[in-house]
C-alpha cells in the first residue's frame, strides 16, 4: 500500500509540473517559411528554422504563445486573423501564424504614442472620439511612411467593459495600435497580482511581448504589480519578466535600437535613481536598476505614462526616458493635464536607428508648444511660460521688441491654467484632481516700456516656436 501511495504521489507530482510542448509553425501570407523568428510563452524563447518551425516547453503558468513580429512584416493585435499571439490550450497541436509583407518599407516608420485615455465613464468617449480624429488627420498628413499606434496603458479606468467602446473608437485613428497594460487595467481588488491581468489579456493579449519595425526592436512590459489589497499597486517587474527579457534581448545586436515601453515610469528625477523612497513606489520602477543593467549595451529609449505629465529623463548616456502626458488631459476634467500640458499625443518619427520626436495637443496646431501668460496675479511683473516638452538641449530666450532680453530662468511651479482649472475641486467630476507642480516653468522680469514680448523656444533638433505679446 505504501509503495502504491508512493508511486501515485510521484505520478501526481509529476503531472503538475509537466511543461506543456508547444509547436508550430511562422510563414508569410503566402505560405513561405519566415526563418529566425523569435517565438516565446513569456519565459522561454526559440527561434524558427529554416522551414519556419519552432518547437519549446512551455511553461504551466503560460497563457499564450507569441511571435516577435520580424522587420518587414505586420502581424494584428487585436481580434481577428493572423493574431501575433495564440491562447495555449491542451487540444492544440499546431500553432501556426501568419505574417504579412509590410506594403511599406518599414526601415523609416512613424510611431504615434498616447498614454492615460482612462475612460471612466461612457460619457467621455464622445471626447475621446474628437481626439481619434485629430490623431487621423495628423496622420494623413505624415502619410509616406508606415505608422503605428503605441498606448501606454490606463485606457480605461476600472471598467474594463468599455475595451470594446474604446477599441471602436479607436479605429477612427486609422491605426493598428500595439497596448501595454496600465494599472487601471488590472483586476483590482481581486485575488492576486497573478489573477489580475486576465481582463486585459482576454481583449489584448500578452502584457509583455516584443516586435520588430525596421531597424528598432520594440519591448513591451508590465511594470503594475498588484499587492492583492483593494486597488494598491507599486511599480515592479518580476523576475518571470526579467527572465524573459533577458532571453528576448540575447536575440538582438548589441548597440541597436532599442524601445521600452511601460505604463509605470522607471524614474521621476535623478534622486530617485540615487535614493529609494517609500514615497513613490507607485510612481516610479522600483527595481529598475535591474531593467538598467539588461539595457546597457544598447541605445535605449523608455517610454512611459501613467503620470499625466511630460517630463524627460536621461538616465545614462545611451538610455533616455519620456514621459507621455495624458490623452485625457486630467481624467476628462479639463483640457489640459495637471502640470499645463494640453491633452494630445506624441509623434515619434524613426529613421533608422534615429529618432525625432513633437508633441501634439489635440486641437491645436502642431507649433502649439508653449504656453506664456503675462502679469498673472502669481507671477506680478513677469512673463512665465510652460514649456512642456522641454528637455536640457532645449533653448528658451526672452525678446523685447525684437531685441533679446536673456534666457529666460527654469522653474519650478503650477501652471496658471491648470491651478485656476482645478482649484475648485468640488465643481470637478473627479474630485480629486489637481494642479501639480512642473519643472517645465520658465520666467523673465519685463520691462514696463516695451511694446512687444516675445518668448521664442528652440527645441533639441533645431525647430523654432515663438509666441509674441503686443501691449
Amino acid at each position: 500500500m505504501k509503495k502504491i501511495l508512493l508511486f501515485i504521489l510521484t505520478v501526481c507530482a509529476t503531472v503538475g509540473a509537466r511543461a506543456e510542448r508547444v509547436k508550430g509553425t511562422v510563414k508569410d501570407s503566402e505560405g513561405k517559411a519566415v526563418a529566425g523568428v523569435v517565438v516565446s510563452d513569456g519565459l522561454n524563447t526559440v527561434q524558427t528554422d529554416e522551414k519556419g518551425r519552432f518547437e519549446l516547453e512551455a511553461d504551466d503558468d503560460s497563457r499564450f504563445v507569441f511571435i516577435s513580429t520580424p522587420s518587414g512584416y505586420i502581424s494584428s493585435t487585436l481580434k481577428g486573423k493572423n493574431l501575433f499571439y495564440k491562447e495555449i490550450k491542451k487540444k492544440v497541436k499546431s500553432y501556426d501564424f501568419v505574417v504579412e509583407k509590410n506594403a511599406k518599407d518599414d526601415t523609416n516608420h512613424n510611431v504615434i504614442v498616447i498614454a492615460d485615455p482612462q475612460i471612466s465613464d461612457r460619457d467621455e468617449l464622445p471626447e475621446l472620439s474628437k481626439h481619434a480624429e485629430d490623431i487621423a488627420a495628423y496622420v494623413k498628413e505624415i502619410d509616406g511612411e508606415y505608422t503605428f499606434g503605441l498606448c501606454l496603458g490606463d485606457i480605461v479606468g476600472w471598467d474594463h467593459s468599455i475595451y470594446p467602446e474604446y477599441n471602436k473608437v479607436m479605429d477612427k485613428t486609422g491605426l493598428d495600435y500595439r497596448y501595454v497594460i496600465g494599472n487601471h487595467d488590472m483586476t483590482n481588488y481581486g485575488r492576486s497580482y497573478e489573477t489580475s491581468m486576465t481582463n486585459y489579456e482576454d481583449m489584448f493579449g500578452p502584457c509583455w511581448y516584443s516586435f520588430n519595425v525596421g531597424k528598432v526592436h520594440y519591448i513591451v512590459l508590465n511594470d503594475n504589480f498588484f499587492l492583492g489589497r483593494d486597488w494598491y499597486y507599486i511599480g515592479y517587474l518580476d523576475e518571470r519578466q526579467l527572465a524573459w527579457l533577458e532571453k528576448d534581448l540575447s536575440y538582438v545586436q548589441k548597440g541597436s535600437k532599442v524601445v521600452v515601453s511601460m505604463h509605470i515610469p522607471t524614474t521621476l528625477d535623478k534622486s530617485d535613481r540615487d535614493a529609494f523612497s517609500y514615497d513613490v513606489i507607485v510612481d516610479n520602477l522600483c527595481n529598475k536598476t535591474a531593467l538598467y543593467d539588461m539595457l546597457k549595451p544598447y541605445e535605449t529609449l523608455i517610454l512611459s505614462g501613467h503620470m499625466h505629465t511630460a517630463d524627460y529623463e536621461q538616465i545614462a548616456p545611451n538610455i533616455t526616458e519620456i514621459n507621455v502626458a495624458g490623452l485625457c488631459g486630467a481624467w476628462w476634467c479639463g483640457e489640459v493635464c495637471i502640470d499645463g500640458s494640453p491633452a494630445g499625443f506624441k509623434h515619434f518619427d524613426m529613421d533608422g536607428e534615429k529618432s525625432t520626436w513633437i508633441y501634439k495637443g489635440c486641437g491645436h496646431p502642431l507649433d502649439y508648444q508653449m504656453k506664456v501668460y503675462v502679469d498673472d496675479p502669481t507671477f506680478p511683473g513677469e512673463v512665465v511660460a510652460n514649456v512642456w516638452d522641454y528637455d536640457p538641449t532645449w533653448k528658451v530666450e526672452y525678446f523685447e521688441d525684437g531685441v533679446k532680453v536673456c534666457d529666460m530662468e527654469r522653474f519650478m511651479d503650477k501652471d496658471p491654467l491648470a491651478r485656476e482649472l482645478y482649484k475648485d475641486q468640488s465643481k470637478l467630476k473627479r474630485n480629486w484632481v489637481y494642479a501639480a507642480r512642473t519643472e517645465n516653468m520658465f520666467r523673465a522680469k519685463k520691462s514696463e516700456g516695451a511694446k512687444k514680448l516675445e518668448v521664442r523656444v528652440t527645441d533639441r533638433f533645431g525647430r523654432v516656436y515663438t509666441k509674441a505679446i503686443e501691449r
